[in-house]
């Protein structure tokens, strides 16, 4: 890709703009996504058209791209919430809700193994959404305010993001960058990640109680990110694949013990004040019983896991299922600037069988015939207004489609006219090569937030940091692991995240409220990072 892009101010403020519009449509104006996706993407197809001299073939390319990079989130979004509704209409939401209340008697315990040890298995293990469509309606089962559980579902395990889906976004990364020594770029990247493992940990316990429940769970916290972020940190130097899913498969097994902790076993005591919880004022002593056991509630997640597991790890299995891969061809196209994309003949192709979508599907499958046979959507029909599955799922999948197409559509656009890479040189020439270090996380932040995705950050993004590393005179490695660390903690923010949680979460048109939550928490993690990136850059 040539780099002839205009990098005067004028142009780098033209190239953010659709980025700070969709920022301004969905926090301060507090605009749905389907309403603030779309406009932020004629924002970019104009700027794109009249100031990086961008042909109309070009934009109609990159939006055909961004419409067939939308299909990875929608094939997670849509079995999600079929597997949802599957599971609702059986009311094995309700049973799971009073199982765990009788199982545990600490629910912020639940609440921390749950959105930050669970999701992190999960994305070591599957990926594009599947944590965040899989464990909001846990958290929203045991009490969990669902603005607070998307919230919980989408930053606590984006620590995860660069290294699991078994390392997808490192593979990617070392396609793109150009890296001497690959161990070091695993430590440096593994190292700054430490960062939001730790505070994906405390984001719980703060949302939860404030600084009451800090106190009590500091020591939680401190465990299990230790185990988490440590623990990949290990792993990374013989096998950065495997890294997240080992640590995460640790951690879990770790709850079992952590929970005969008399501080941890018994209910919380000292939080006067729980924001993130629902009041429940019923007795659970005057509920009606559940319509199954707490052992069929975990149904759907025991067949995903092993689904995902035997899927991932069987290599003759994985092997046939793989070869069934689609994708789309795309003719060359080019800008008036240079700016150079090549013809492809299958873009992005799609692994229709080993992708988590059909894990999920195929999960919701299973599920429904088992409790279909258990008589359980019968019976939990006699207590509640029974919905159609099919009819659920519509009115929730078609408009959380809307602007996971729009965001996509977007970052290709931005992509493809020259902007993204506007947006980069225009920060490292204005920049000594310490003051580039402490913000080129924020670049992988940057492509996570365009694209939702800690993979395609890292294409993105990768080749451009290690480039402008190598002219700055800094360690490709140094700013590789800064790129990493960025490219996970973005998804927090990322639109297309927040828009699968609140759809998830049955609060459509909420994604401002979780995004006033997610932006300081990121911003948090964006400053430490930095600093941390300049030590580095001194130091090693």
């Amino acid at each position: 890709m040539s780099t002839e892009v205009p990098v005067d101010l004028l142009h780098w403020i033209l190239a953010v703009l659709p980025i700070i519009a969709l920022l301004v449509f969905l926090v301060p104006l507090k605009w749905r996504a389907p309403e603030a996706g779309p406009m932020a993407m004629f924002a970019a197809a104009i700027v794109a058209l009249v100031a990086f001299r961008t042909p109309w073939d070009t934009l109609a390319v990159a939006g055909a791209k961004g419409v067939w990079d939308a299909i990875f989130i929608l094939y997670v979004i849509w079995p999600a919430l079929l597997l949802y509704q599957v599971t609702k209409q059986a009311g094995a939401y309700d049973a799971l809700r009073q199982g765990i209340s009788r199982f545990s008697r600490n629910e912020l315990f639940i609440i921390l193994a749950l959105a930050w040890v669970f999701t992190s298995f999960l994305q070591g293990i599957a990926g594009f959404g599947a944590p965040v469509a899989v464990v909001v309606p846990l958290l929203l089962a045991v009490g969990v305010k669902p603005v607070h559980a998307v919230v919980m579902g989408v930053a606590s395990h984006a620590w995860a993001r660069f290294f699991g889906t078994l390392g997808v976004g490192w593979l990617a990364t070392l396609q793109v960058a150009d890296l001497e020594d690959y161990v070091a770029a695993a430590f440096r990247s593994s190292l700054l990640i430490l960062i939001p493992t730790y505070l994906g940990g405390l984001l719980i316990v703060w949302l939860y109680g404030r600084w009451e429940a800090v106190r009590h769970a500091w020591p939680l916290v401190l465990i299990l990110g230790t185990i988490l972020g440590v623990g990949q940190l290990l792993v990374a130097f013989f096998s950065p694949e495997l890294s997240t899913f080992l640590a995460a498969a640790v951690a879990l097994l770790a709850l079992y013990p952590l929970s005969r902790w008399k501080r941890f076993g018994d209910p919380v005591q000292g939080i006067p004040v729980r924001p993130a919880m629902e009041e429940r004022p019923v007795d659970a002593k005057q509920e009606a019983e559940p319509v199954m056991s707490l052992a069929m509630s975990f149904l759907p997640y025991a067949i995903l896991t092993a689904v995902t597991l035997g899927v991932l790890l069987i290599p003759p299995l994985n092997a046939a299922l793989g070869q069934f891969r689609w994708g789309l061809p795309f003719p060359e196209v080019t800008t008036g600037f240079g700016i150079h994309n090549p013809a492809i003949a299958r873009y992005a192709p799609v692994a229709v069988f080993t992708h988590p979508g059909m894990m999920l599907l195929v999960t919701a499958i299973v599920v429904w015939f088992v409790y279909r046979a258990k008589g359980y959507y019968q019976a939990w029909a006699t207590r509640q207004a029974p919905e159609k599955i099919w009819s659920a799922l519509l009115v929730d999948a078609v408009p959380a489609s809307v602007p996971v197409i729009a965001f996509l559509v977007t970052s290709r656009i931005l992509d493809h006219s020259g902007q993204s890479l506007t947006i980069a040189y225009g920060v490292a020439a204005v920049s000594s090569p310490l003051v580039y270090a402490s913000v080129a996380s924020v670049i992988g932040a940057l492509g996570a937030f365009m694209t939702s995705s800690s993979t395609a950050s890292n294409v993105l993004f990768g080749g451009v940091q290690s480039s402008v590393a190598q002219l700055h005179g800094l360690s490709p490695e140094t700013i590789i692991g800064a790129q990493a660390a960025g490219s996970a903690y973005g998804n927090a923010i990322a639109p297309a995240n927040v828009v699968l949680g609140t759809s998830i979460a049955g609060i459509k048109g909420q994604e401002g409220a979780v995004l006033r939550k997610t932006i300081p928490w990121t911003a948090v993690v964006a400053v430490l990072t930095g600093v941390a990136t300049v030590l580095m850059a001194i130091f090693l």
